[in-house]
């Protein structure tokens, strides 16, 4: 005998009014952390790590870990406090060329170069400013800046700079010349005048090959 249809019908209704129906999971309106109570909105640091900052949510707890501020270049002295999730910079200095220097440091980065690293924390230089040397043939030498003349002030005889003569008294130059230098002193002078003065020897003839 089949079954009748409204019967069915009011049977299944009556199972899916009396079934047990679970409960949904609300919104948190509490975070327990550190055993304390924090409300929704509310921030707070795990004790397990001071590092990690939470927020409360409706979902639960957020969290993510602090970001550290970058330290100065030139910090001299670092401190980490247990306290702290960050280090610390104690004291900074003057930062110049990836080497660090206190306050008030003289300090000479090359053999041109005179640094004070400043109390404003900036490394200020001079440049040595050297004289041209009076010779046409200086040298530099190490653990000095500014080229010396090892042989003394000189100075070419003509244009062709073949031949060198000393400075500060008359030299003679083939048979009927003589040639005299700047004497070194007169830095001015120097400067334009890298050939000597020349003068012919009076009466005297000049032959082929040599300087007039």
């Amino acid at each position: 005998m089949p079954f009748p249809v409204a019967q069915l019908r009011l049977a299944l209704l009556l199972l899916l009014t009396l079934a047990p129906i679970p409960a949904l999971a609300g919104p948190v309106s509490t975070c327990d952390a550190n055993g304390s109570l924090y409300y929704v909105g509310e921030w707070y640091f795990p004790d397990s790590d001071p590092c990690t900052q939470c927020e409360c949510t409706p979902e639960g707890p957020a969290c993510a870990r602090t970001d550290c501020a970058a330290l100065p270049p030139a910090c001299i002295h670092i401190s980490h406090y247990p306290s702290d999730c960050c280090p610390r910079c104690e004291r900074v200095g003057c930062e110049h060329r990836g080497q660090v220097y206190e306050l008030g440091q003289h300090f000479q980065p090359s053999e041109c170069e005179q640094c004070t690293c400043d109390i404003d924390g900036i490394a200020r230089c001079l440049m040595a400013d050297c004289a041209p040397p009076p010779c046409v043939n200086p040298v530099y030498e190490k653990g000095h800046c500014c080229p010396t003349c090892k042989d003394g002030p000189n100075c070419y005889v003509d244009g062709s700079q073949r031949q060198i003569i000393p400075s500060g008294e008359s030299v003679r130059v083939g048979h009927c010349m003589y040639c005299r230098c700047h004497d070194g002193q007169d830095a001015g002078y120097w400067e334009g005048n890298r050939l000597a003065k020349c003068d012919l020897l009076p009466g005297c003839q000049t032959t082929v090959g040599h300087h007039a």
